[in-house]
Formats: C-alpha cells, structure tokens, sequence
C-alpha cells in the first residue's frame, strides 16, 4: 500500500484512464454505499497488491465514485467491491469482486473454454488495464460502400476458420480471418457482419449431448459479459494482451481490401441471466438500474435468456452509446446489427414506446452518422416490428418478412406470388408508406439462426438431439423442404432438386431489390446435419468445412457468377422502389418532369390480379407445334407503355397473384436503375425473370425487351453447370413470343444484348 499514491481523482469519464501522473478510476453506482477498488497482478491470482476504499465525500460526486491512483504497474488488474441496501431489487454482495461496466480488456480469457471446469462459478477474470503501444492505423479509412451497393457476409470468428480444412496458421481468430480475405475478396462479398465479439461466457451452457456425453458451450456468444472489451479468445496474440491490436489489424486489413466490417452487438440483456446467473458486473453494482425489475424485483424477460437490459435509463443509455463510439472511433468499425433491436423501444416497465431516447441517440449521434445501423426488428416477447422500426430513415432492418415468403413460395406453398413480388421489388408494402427505400431491406434467406441453406432443401424437421435438451429448442416452422428425403440420401433426382431449390433461393435472394445477406458457407452448401439451433455446437457442426470449396465447387461458381451479376447491374441497386410508370425524359437525362404513360397493366388484360391455377396445357406447351417442333408463337401483347417494371404471368403482362397460382414474371428496364440523380448513373440492360415454384413445368411466352434488343439466356436454375448459369452475351438467343419451357421449381433469366 505504501508504495502507491492515491488522489481525490475525477467523475468523468467512466472507466479507467490512464494520465502522465496515475490512473483514474470512476465508476457510476447510484445506490451503493461502500466501494473498494482492489487492484492485482497481472496473472498473479486472487492476492491483492493494493485495495482502495473509497470515501463517500472525498471520492464520490453525485453517483460517480472516483479515484486517482500514481504508481501502478505498466500492466495490472482490478475490479470493484460494492456493498449497499438489501432489498428485493437489490443483488450487492462485496465478496463478488466486479468488472468494470466501461472496461475495454479482460484478463485471463487466451483460452477459448479453458476454465470451464476449473473456474465454475468465473471468479478468476478481471478488468485488465494495458498500457501497450499505440496503435498506428496509417491511413486507414470506412470504406463507405452504400447500402444498396452492399453484399453482407455472416459469420462467427470461430468458426469460420476453426476447422482443419481452413489452412490458415491461425484457426479460429482475427488472424485468420486476414487470411481468409483473398476468399472473401474473390467471392465478391463488400461487408462481413461478426458475431458477437464482445466478451461473453461460453461456459455458461447447462447442456450436454446425451450420445457423446460431450459438454457443450456457448458457441455463438450471445450472452455478453463487457460491452467494449474484445473477445480474448479470438485472438491469437491473447496471451500477450494483444486482442485489441489484433482486432485492429483485421479491420486494417479488410479496409485495405474494400471490405467494411460490421458487429453484431447484443444490448438487449447480459450474460448474467436470471436469479440463477452468475454475477459479473452490473448485477452487483446497480441490479435495479441497469435491468427491468417487476414490483417484486424479479426480472423482466422479453429477451428468453433471463434478464433485460434497461436500455432506455439515462445511465445505461450513456454507457451503450460511449461503448458503440469507441467501437467506431477506436476500433473503426462500420456498423453494427443489434440483437433483438426491439428492446430498445421498451421502457422501464417493459412498455412500447413510441420513440424511444436511446434509439433516437444510436439515431442522431455525431460519431454514428455514417455507420450502418441494422436492426433485428423483434424481441422474444412478441414484439414484431419489421417495417416499422422506430427513426426507421436511419436504420435498416433484417426483413424477416422476405425470409418466410420466400422460402414458403419456393417450398410450393399456395397463395404467395403477391409477397414474393413485393419481395422482389424490395417490400415497399413495408418500407415504402413510412418513406424509407428499399436498401432500408436487409434480405435474408438464412442466418446464424436456423437452417442453412442446405438444410433448408434437405429436412422437414429439426434435428437438435445433440443440443441436449430433448430437440425442444429452436423453431418448429422453418419453412423448409426436404425434397422428398430427410436429410442424407443417394437419390440422383432428389440431390439434382435440392441443388436446383438452392439456386433457386440463391438467385432470389441476389436479384431482389434491397440489400442482400449471405450466411457464410451457404455459397458451398455445408450442413449443419439439420441442426437449425447450433448456439452450443463448438464442433463441426458449427465449423465452415472448407473441403466443401471443391465439393460443390458448381454450386460456389454459382453463387459468385450471381454476386458480380448484381455487382454489374445497377438495375438490381435501385435507389428507389418500382413505381410501373415511366416519366418521360427521365431515362435519358435525368430530368424529372410530370407527366407519366398510364398503369403497367391494361384493362384488355382481364381481372386484376387474374385467378385460377396456371397449368402447362394453357402455359402452350401440350399441342400444337411449327415443323421445327418448338411451340407455335402467337403475336404479342403491345406493351402496356414504358415502364421501370412490367410483370407477367406464364403469358406477357398477366401476372397472376390468384391464391392457386405458383409462378410470377417480370421484366426490368435497364433505363431505369434507380439511380438517375447520381454521378454514376448509367444505362443499364433489360432483364427477363421467371420463377416457376409449380411441381409441373410451365411454358413462359416471352415479350419483348423493353428497350427491343434481342433476349440471350444467362441463367436457367435446371439446367446442369456450367449450363445454369451462361457469362453474359454468351447465351442462346431466346426470341421474342417463343414460349420458354421452365421446369418445374425452377428460375429463368433472360439478358437483353448492350
């Protein structure tokens, strides 16, 4: 004690900061009525070098309590005793040495799972003060790729190259992501979305498999421990106290490489769970202040894992903001999905609000303004939000909307071709009355969350016995279709359907107006064995196989051949939702007059939407045919006027959106992308989309382009590779009226030539 020096110190800011004379500590505990700072070597156990208690007049102003210390180490740990009232809403316990809330670096966490058995109840980790060089980021600048220009790319630290196959010298961190940026760069992807990388327990999990006896962990870590510090495990360079340097040099490096970088972040509750968890930090410096509390002090779950942050209490929602500005500031992050967003909008009492105060400073705050925001617009109590997110013009949102139809349109299901249309067009029945635009859309056929892509085409049902907990957990409605086997099978025509719903849902996905998330490995179709909730799977079933790369090395072209396609095409970026009227001059100048051509769709078409099923003897393909044997073309329809889009049915300009119908077209001017207003805008080539979810096949009778250039085939999803998908101009022609035979479940495009 006698070696160090102690001073008065100051209340701001929070945490610990280190100054050319000591260390400031301050730390915010509004009903507490002893604290003790308790400073120990780094990595020298449970033995204190020093403990501080702090005085209620000397070293408290307001709620902060403060001190400033000279004399410590370069390196050192510490932590916070707080004692205070027993009551109902109260947990303080001053045996239960504490984080602290602001913390940038823990101790002891090198070892991914290493304590589980040895440190059960997690004593053993501390704050972690480091006082390392300065990290020199050279010129290091956001990409600021727009949103509607963005393809995301999610995945897990761990496990995207955890497993043997990766070949990377550092399996399962930062680094090896840097070693995995040439795929990244090749596949053509322009955002990484992380999983959580806040530090969490993975020890946490009860669980274990009952036919291994293996003890399972929590694997995706949502269930954080310290909002701003890195995940130590993550890092290679950990034992050296390298994480967040480590950190930095991939941001570095994939910023270097076009690619932005976005955190998954969870806000919503914390690792410390029910009355049964564990006590980490903001349990036992403030219970009733940092969480929702019932009358009885018991604690509100709207999250399904035990707790819920009190998000929108002026003190929480400061220490939420100061943690995402030194994500982007310090860490040069590029945004940030936040975990089951609708959280944020409740208030102390669990009650919706309308604007809620800390949305509105995520919204409005300085340092944010050119981060992307992204909500998962729901929480666990029922509150679904997609489409109306609150300040939603800020925000963008996981459309989870877009998911379920498409995936219940492609599995054949009746009465979906309306909501796979709006869909494509990018939701304007959610987006568009509350002014937003289609990148507000983050579209999405799988997430870490369910299904892979694979296991979306190859099992009815879940199959989470290795979770432990009697396949109770994850959803029981994933839209999915095994395509006539459950799971494993050596049936040729089941594997060509599977591969054939792939590309299917694929190409819906890429050429939806929006902004368009993959799940990493989905592009070479690994498996999760039909596992849809691998939250505790640190094994193989959560590992990116990369042997796959060459297994389904047709597939993986496919995928990419898709990203640079809307990569290359603006008309699939729009700026703006289709409005199937087309304002003159505006294709050519960029002008904006008026006066507009009449409705895409013309009343000698019939009833609108048309209905009845579509079946192939009136698609034309049942009779009578030319001595050539293709079928006999009738004249077309005149289009019905200049348009952005026109859709169609299996005949040019009906669409049907009966209940019965299966099956939808469409054709986009090229002239059209959306982006009139731009430097970059240019002409764009005309489209021809078909997508055919009928179990027979369908005859398309294809129009006109609408610029009138001849239509080549680019991508016919039945069709084996490299035939289902043709590089551009390299096409059959496929000439105007000709009646297209489309297999059944499966998507056509047509190209026009430059």
């Amino acid at each position: 004690m006698s070696t160090f020096t102690t001073r008065r110190g100051r209340p701001l800011p929070l945490g610990l900061t280190s100054t050319p004379d000591g260390h400031n500590f301050a730390l915010l505990c509004r009903h507490g009525t002893r604290v003790t700072l308790v400073i120990l070597p780094d990595g020298g156990g449970n033995t204190p070098m020093a403990e501080f208690s702090l005085h209620p007049r000397q070293n408290r102003t307001g709620d902060h309590w403060h001190i400033r210390v000279i004399g410590l180490p370069v390196t050192f740990c510490y932590g916070w005793r707080v004692d205070g009232p027993r009551t109902e809403s109260t947990r303080f316990d001053p045996t239960r040495l504490l984080f602290d809330p602001a913390c940038t670096m823990l101790s002891d966490g090198a070892g991914w799972a290493s304590t589980c058995e040895v440190d059960p109840q997690r004593t053993h980790r501390r704050s972690l003060a480091h006082r390392g060089t300065r990290y020199n980021w050279d010129d290091d600048a956001p990409p600021l790729i727009p949103l509607e220009d963005s393809i995301i790319y999610e995945f897990h630290v761990r496990g995207f190259t955890c497993h043997p196959s990766s070949k990377v010298a550092h399996p399962g961190t930062f680094r090896g992501i840097e070693e995995k940026i040439p795929y990244l760069k090749w596949l053509g992807v322009t955002t990484v979305e992380l999983m959580p990388v806040f530090e969490f327990d993975e020890c946490e999990c009860p669980f274990t498999n009952p036919d291994t006896g293996e003890t399972l962990v929590n694997f995706w870590g949502y269930n954080p421990i310290a909002f701003a510090a890195v995940k130590a495990a993550f890092a290679a360079t950990a034992k050296e106290h390298g994480q967040n340097h480590e950190f930095r040099e991939m941001v570095k490096a994939l910023h270097a490489a076009g690619i932005e970088v976005i955190l998954d972040v969870v806000f919503n509750h914390t690792g410390e769970g029910d009355d049964r968890g564990r006590t980490f930090s903001f349990r036992g410096l403030d219970n009733e202040l940092y969480y929702l509390l019932d009358d009885s002090g018991r604690y509100l779950n709207f999250t399904g894992c035990g707790n819920t942050v009190n998000c929108n209490h002026p003190v929480v929602r400061d220490l939420i903001m100061t943690c995402l500005r030194y994500w982007v500031g310090d860490m040069h992050v590029d945004g940030f999905r936040f975990d089951l967003a609708s959280i944020l909008g409740r208030d102390r009492r669990g009650n919706v609000m309308v604007e809620p105060p800390v949305v509105e400073s995520i919204t409005e705050d300085g340092v944010l303004t050119d981060t992307k925001l992204i909500a998962e617009p729901w929480d666990a109590a029922g509150l679904y939000q997609v489409g109306g997110f609150p300040f939603g013009r800020r925000w963008s949102e996981w459309n989870g909307r877009y998911r379920d139809d498409v995936r219940r349109f492609w599995r054949g299901e009746e009465g979906f071709v309306g909501a796979v249309a709006s869909r494509l067009g990018g939701s304007s029945d959610l987006y568009q009355q509350s002014g937003r635009l289609p990148r507000h859309s983050v579209n999405f056929i799988t997430c870490h969350d369910g299904f892979t892509l694979n296991d979306l085409v190859s099992y009815n049902e879940k199959h989470n016995r290795a979770n432990g907990e009697d396949s109770r957990d994850g959803s029981n409605e994933n839209y999915s279709w095994n395509c006539g086997a459950e799971g494993e099978t050596t049936n040729p025509e089941i594997l060509a359907l599977r591969q054939r719903q792939a590309r299917n849902l694929m190409t819906t996905l890429m050429l939806s107006q929006g902004v368009p998330m993959i799940l990493a490995g989905d592009e070479f179709l690994r498996t999760q064995k039909g596992n849809n909730n691998a939250w505790c799977q640190d094994n193989d079933l959560s590992w990116l196989n990369w042997e796959l790369v060459e297994k389904n090395a047709d597939f993986l072209r496919f995928v990419r051949e898709l990203i640079a396609l809307r990569h290359r095409h603006p008309v699939f970026r729009r700026r703006r939702f289709f409005t199937g009227e087309f304002r003159r001059g505006e294709a050519r100048s960029g002008e904006k007059r008026s006066e507009t051509i009449p409705p895409r769709i013309p009343e000698e078409a019939g009833p609108f939407p048309p209905t009845g099923p579509v079946r192939p003897a009136e698609a034309g393909l049942s009779g009578e045919t030319r001595d050539s044997g293709s079928p006999v073309m009738t004249p077309l329809p005149a289009a019905p006027g200049l348009a952005d889009i026109h859709w169609h049915g299996v005949e040019p300009y009906k669409p049907d959106f009966g209940q019965k119908s299966r099956s939808l077209a469409c054709t986009l001017d090229g002239r059209f992308t959306g982006r009139e207003h731009d430097t970059d805008y240019r002409i764009d080539t005309d489209f021809y989309i078909a997508l055919n979810a009928w179990h027979e096949p369908l005859g398309f009778r294809i129009p006109s382009a609408p610029t009138r250039r001849p239509w080549r085939r680019m991508i016919d999803t039945a069709r084996p590779a490299p035939e289902d998908f043709i590089a551009e101009g390299a096409g059959p022609v496929v000439p105007d009226g000709e009646v297209y035979p489309l297999a059944a479940f499966s998507v056509l495009v047509l190209i026009s030539e430059p």
